[in-house]
């Protein structure tokens, strides 16, 4: 399999046009357990000159013993980083789509808080659709780009420092639920996460508007 390294292209071409870019990507969205996260990684003209980082790939692309030094890389080469959260509870109350929302307008909070101007900045986002705008209370400007965390670094840097925090939230909660074994599924549908549901129920952090018994096996 060709494994695509990210470039700067796109974000080079954009930075023409704004000051800076707050690129997103969001992890956990397929879980059956534990919240979804956003992450969001801000880059500006001088940041996209420099080289990207060794190794920073999508985070799928990254094995999981290696994801930890990729993201300290990649937090240190942007302008600034942050992780936005939607819990389970409120994905059962909103919905996905909006969870979604929610946490990717939580990550934007969060890196203007560390000084990021949103006035002056394009959301580079992961996909093919806006889920941020309508939730952030102020404007934003949003592209949408389809493979962005494969061919974007600055998406792939969003990408992969929100799969270590998320991975290492689910490994905290597996020591309140070792069952179902959250320290290797992360919440996803392996066959002994669904296996321990059906024999336990669901605990507090499940998503319990899914119809999870009859989840797919994802990995």
């Amino acid at each position: 399999m060709t494994v695509i390294t990210p470039r700067l292209t796109l974000e080079r071409r954009l930075l023409g046009e704004c000051d800076l870019i707050i690129a997103l990507d969001e992890v956990g969205r397929g879980a059956l357990a534990g919240p979804v996260a956003v992450g969001a990684a801000v880059m500006d003209a001088k940041g996209a000159r420099r080289r990207v980082p060794e190794g920073l790939r999508d985070s799928k692309l990254v094995s999981e013993k290696r994801r930890p030094e990729v993201a300290a890389r990649a937090a240190a080469w942007v302008q600034a980083s942050a992780v936005g959260w939607a819990t389970s509870q409120e994905i059962d109350e909103v919905g996905i789509m909006r969870a979604l929302g929610l946490a990717a307008s939580r990550a934007v909070q969060a890196v203007v808080d560390q000084g990021a101007v949103v006035e002056q900045a394009l959301v580079l986002l992961d996909g093919n659709h806006d889920y941020v705008s309508r939730v952030h209370p102020v404007p934003l400007r949003v592209q949408p780009v389809i493979k962005a965390d494969r061919d974007c670094a600055s998406v792939s840097a969003a990408s992969v420092i929100a799969k270590v925090a998320r991975d290492t939230l689910m490994t905290d909660l597996h020591e309140q639920h070792r069952d179902y074994q959250w320290d290797r599924n992360k919440g996803y549908a392996s066959p002994e996460h669904r296996e321990a549901i059906r024999a336990l129920g669901l605990s507090p952090f499940h998503r319990s508007s899914w119809a999870i018994a009859d989840a797919p096996t994802l990995f």
